[in-house]
């Protein structure tokens, strides 16, 4: 055992250390591997950021036990086996759960006056000593498999990293302590405030309303004008080089590919494990290098029961996240961070099929940019656009929105509110703003917005990840109602210290979260009183008319006409693609299609008073089958 294998070399004299042989001349010297092997995988070592022994596995060049054997030869140690019981969680908290994990190194037991610390990248322990030193006290090594560490992490520390999970976002930035009693008297002031008000005024009233959201109007589509020139006028990218185009001479360091952690969350989706497993499965990218975690609550059991019959690749492991009341993606995402090996960390959704180059071109785009660059957002296109006339309308609002909209405001420099998927971070930028917030229901957009109050900038680059486009009224209005949910939350936690915000962000990205925020919740709960004015069109008058000078409602008749087409050639101008075409006509549609989303803003106002946190969940795996010719 290694525990008697400690003290007993604790009890003899210090001998010096010895000079560690190269842990490929160990394997050879078992007769583990092949010369030729090794040879083979030391030249790809040369050109990616992975320990050789991952590189063994990974190619199947040797087992891990044998990789494992090797590293305990090669550090003079033993290996930890099951023999040797728990770890102490005592020790744990010491050093604390998350720090191990972060440097590989987990307390076990106390062995006379050494404590035994079981490691998972033993050439990382001289490293970290004198930090478990100072914590522990003498300490001793043990090899052990990095899956091992983390599964006695598991069910040693699980509530501690579940609650850690749930708090990470510093207070001031989070809407975990929102008083939904505070809200729901703040809204019942304002509302009965605006129905006194249209008692005792009515046309004032409406004057005040119609002018707020015509404002709102105003500047809303004068920056997406903004941002779709300016998307426009962006220069094509340089096209990618293939990756099966080999390299003349060995890589810069800096453009060494580095390991990729993908965090897939996972919830009641049973059907769908075995498409996802196909469609990540077609990713070029270096299996030593790609770390595919899906992530499962613990007591979903049918899921789990799903990834467990469709035989998981090395490269793809399941991290349950244990129970609690509070289900949202972002708190599993949290959890699952915890256990990430990249230095770089993606998002997908379920229902995910990423174009097949899209982490090499990730990877190369983190490579050639600054340390400001935090986040790279890709383009979400729909599988399903032929399904129906809202899976239509779905795959035109997105196309304007990832192609057009996101890319300018980006070159504006303007606060980037992320898409739920397709997202890849610098791991040190994300584990510095806390991860996600847990309680909040569009984590991705108030990420967003915390990478620019920090002062990190959000890249969109043109690489597509196809998924399934929501096409039931009903689910629609639920996801969508929780999308404007998280945005009215998101707001009201970043104003909360609006001189603050301003700081942080300037005045020009301070506006702008005016207008994308406040902006777009304002057009939804007031957008009847814009609707009113097109029963003029029929015939009919409008209180309104006799209260506003000619050159005025002009002036509004105007506005609106500038609003609906600026809104037509944005949506046409994104439909560029071949397999979009077909949709051009499809486009003036659209204004049947926004009035779901004002039922959408109510409910989740609404929802924002009687159940803050919940997730509305989304069903997968509907319509992910259809052809997506056109």
């Amino acid at each position: 055992m290694a525990l008697h294998a400690i003290r007993h070399r604790d009890e003899a004299a210090p001998q010096p250390a010895p000079e560690r042989p190269p842990l490929g001349t160990v394997l050879l010297r078992q007769g583990a591997i092949r010369p030729a092997d090794l040879a083979r995988a030391l030249d790809l070592q040369t050109r990616r950021q992975a320990r050789l022994g991952d590189i063994l596995r990974a190619h199947g060049l040797a087992s891990q036990d044998q990789v494992v054997a090797a590293l305990a030869e090669q550090f003079g140690t033993a290996v930890l086996g099951s023999d040797d019981g728990p770890p102490d969680p005592r020790l744990i908290d010491r050093l604390g759960p998350r720090r191990c994990l972060q440097i590989g190194c987990l307390p076990w037991r106390r062995a006379g006056a050494v404590t035994l610390v079981a490691c998972a990248h033993p050439d990382a322990f001289a490293r970290h000593r004198a930090e478990l030193e100072r914590h522990l006290g003498p300490v001793a090594m043990a090899v052990i498999p990095e899956e091992a560490l983390h599964e006695a992490l598991q069910t040693s520390r699980r509530q501690m990293l579940r609650l850690m999970a749930e708090t990470c976002v510093a207070a001031a930035e989070s809407c975990r302590n929102w008083d939904s009693r505070r809200f729901s008297r703040l809204a019942a002031t304002l509302l009965a405030v605006a129905l006194a008000a249209t008692l005792l005024a009515p046309l004032a009233s409406f004057l005040v309303l119609f002018g707020l959201v015509t404002l709102f109007l105003v500047a809303g589509n004068l920056l997406k004008i903004a941002a779709a020139m300016a998307a426009l006028r962006a220069p094509p990218p340089p096209p990618p080089v293939p990756d099966d185009i080999p390299r003349i001479g060995p890589p810069p360091e800096r453009m060494r590919q580095p390991a990729i952690t993908v965090m897939v969350p996972l919830y009641r989706e049973p059907d769908i494990a075995a498409r996802l497993v196909r469609r990540l499965g077609a990713l070029r990218y270096p299996r030593e290098l790609l770390d595919i975690i899906l992530v499962v609550e613990e007591d979903d059991h049918l899921t789990r029961d799903a990834l467990t019959r469709a035989d998981l690749p090395h490269w793809m492991r399941v991290i349950p996240v244990p129970d609690s009341a509070l289900r949202t993606k972002p708190r599993a995402l949290n959890y699952a961070l915890n256990f990430a090996r990249g230095s770089i960390i993606g998002v997908y959704d379920a229902e995910d099929a990423p174009a097949p180059d899209q982490l090499l071109r990730v990877a190369e785009g983190f490579a050639l940019a600054g340390p400001d660059l935090a986040c790279i957002q890709g383009v979400l296109d729909y599988i399903n656009p032929r399904t129906n006339w809202l899976s239509r309308c779905f795959t035109i609002e997105y196309a304007a929105w990832f192609r057009l909209i996101l890319p300018g405001l980006a070159r504006l420099g303007l606060v980037v509110p992320l898409g739920g998927t397709t997202l890849f971070f610098r791991r040190e930028a994300l584990e510095r703003l806390g991860g996600w917030d847990a309680h909040n229901v569009t984590e991705d957009a108030d990420l967003g917005l915390r990478l620019a109050r920090h002062g990190y900038r959000t890249a969109l680059m043109n690489t597509v990840t196809m998924e399934e486009a929501n096409c039931r009224v009903w689910p629609w209005i639920k996801q969508r109602s929780r999308w404007l949910k998280g945005y009215a939350m998101t707001y009201a936690v970043h104003m909360r210290d609006p001189v603050l915000l301003w700081r942080q962000l300037g005045t020009w990205r301070f506006l702008g979260v005016q207008v994308l925020f406040l902006g777009t919740l304002i057009q939804f709960l007031l957008a009847p009183i814009l609707w009113s004015f097109w029963l003029m069109l029929f015939g009919f008058g409008h209180p309104v008319t006799g209260a506003l000078p000619a050159g005025l409602l002009a002036v509004v008749a105007a506005i609106f006409l500038v609003s609906e087409v600026a809104s037509l050639a944005i949506n046409l101008s994104a439909l560029r693609e071949p397999r979009h075409r077909f949709l051009r006509l499809w486009a003036l549609s659209l204004h049947a299609y926004f009035p779901l989303a004002v039922v959408a803003a109510w409910k989740g106002l609404w929802e924002m008073i009687v159940s803050p946190f919940y997730w509305d969940k989304t069903a997968h795996g509907l319509h992910d089958t259809e052809t997506t010719g056109g």
